[in-house]
């Protein structure tokens, strides 16, 4: 018998199975792909963002409705300790203009190497290509490319991802064999993604374009950022800080020229434009580039003659979007096992010596580090717990 089992080999997982093998147990890490991080990995293709340095107040807020929940795991662990475990893999950091913290060498890659190492001398082993498929009896079953293979564990922790990126190995699956046990869970919803807008043909010469700078509006929440003008529609930063917003209802709301007030804007509008157009007005009275010109043009032609009217239209502009993108596409996903199924330790009430940690849990946060900060805290404390279980 095997005395931890990790199920899943992303943040979440690694972090718990250093935490168990910290405490002297024998650890096996199980992964369904043929190896292991993928989506750790594709996360830094253009730059890990690690985490976020700001004040640990607003740092917990971005959490939402799960602040509370998480606060007391982020505050033993959190954004400034991400750092300090980063340097101490050897990869140093850094923060950028918007607080968001790197690794130096930005990518993935040297940090998941480093950190493989450290496992592999503290005993940790690794199987991959086994995808878990529940239970047989007590014994935990996996399907494998030699056929069902069982194992029996003393404590187990479950790591496997949200419902979104199913190539790489989140596809929630997880989420029937959980239900088939009466664990309380939350509906996957997409978090972090684009949505569809019906564009005109115009608008196809903008497919891949950047919009910046914009600030970017659902109801009370303001967000400045930047986003991509797609095939499909919006997608990016920008556009995922408010889409939680925006998929509970809101109404998203474009600020074109968030450094300027609206009495500003239409002082200069109503200088004379003689024979130029209004395009080539607003282009050259305030500089404004031709992508967020189409869009004000696509989503308010024709557009008001009235300077504080245009002015009121650039400052708000409304956008209508069809839907999110399939969850499949989503940066992450909201929904998973409630908080009510699990103790403080992130074990299953209902099913002694069963953790759960990473995107499995019911909790969600925008891009900006927030994500894998998170990841790697509930891994930890999973981690911990299931030590705590094993040491009675």
């Amino acid at each position: 018998m095997t005395e931890a089992v990790v199920i899943g080999a992303g943040p979440a997982g690694l972090m718990a199975a250093e935490m168990l093998a910290d405490r002297g147990h024998e650890v096996l890490v199980v992964e369904a792909k043929t190896t292991v991080g993928r989506k750790f990995l594709m996360a830094g293709k253009s730059g890990l963002n690690l985490t976020k340095d700001e004040p640990f107040e607003r740092f917990i807020s971005r959490y939402d409705e799960a602040e509370r929940w998480l606060e007391p795991m982020l505050r033993d662990f959190g954004n400034r300790h991400v750092q300090d475990w980063a340097r101490e893999l050897g990869q140093e950091v850094f923060t950028g203009t918007s607080g968001r913290v790197f690794p130096r060498a930005m990518k993935s890659s040297p940090l998941l190497r480093a950190w493989l190492a450290r496992l592999a001398a503290k005993s940790v082993r690794f199987q991959t290509r086994w995808r878990w498929s529940g239970w047989q009896g007590d014994e935990l079953a996996f399907t494998t490319p030699d056929g069902v293979k069982t194992l029996a564990a003393k404590t187990v922790v479950l790591a496997l991802g949200g419902a979104s990126w199913p190539r790489l190995g989140s596809d929630g699956a997880w989420h029937e064999l959980l239900a088939q046990k009466g664990v309380a869970l939350s509906p996957f919803k997409p978090a972090n993604m684009g949505f569809d807008v019906n564009w005109s043909a115009h608008m196809a010469r903008f497919f891949g374009h950047p919009v910046k700078p914009c600030a970017l509006i659902v109801g009370a929440q303001t967000e400045r950022g930047e986003f991509v003008i797609t095939k499909t529609g919006l997608e990016g930063g920008g556009i995922y800080a408010v889409s939680k917003a925006i998929r509970e209802g809101g109404q998203l709301m474009l600020d074109l020229m968030p450094d300027r007030t609206a009495p500003e804007i239409a002082t200069r509008l109503a200088r004379p434009r003689g024979k130029m157009s209004l395009g080539n007005h607003l282009r050259k009275t305030y500089r404004l580039d031709p992508e967020r010109i189409a869009l004000l043009q696509e989503f308010a032609r024709p557009l008001p003659s009235d300077p504080a009217d245009l002015a009121a239209l650039i400052k708000r502009l409304p956008i209508k979007l069809e839907a999110a993108r399939p969850l499949s596409e989503a940066i992450s996903t909201a929904g998973g096992v409630a908080q009510s199924a699990l103790d403080a330790q992130l074990m299953i009430k209902s099913l002694p010596g069963i953790f759960c940690a990473g995107e499995m849990l019911d909790w969600e946060a925008p891009t900006g580090g927030y994500l894998i900060t998170a990841c790697l805290t509930t891994g930890r404390v999973a981690g911990l717990g299931a030590a705590k279980y094993l040491d009675g």
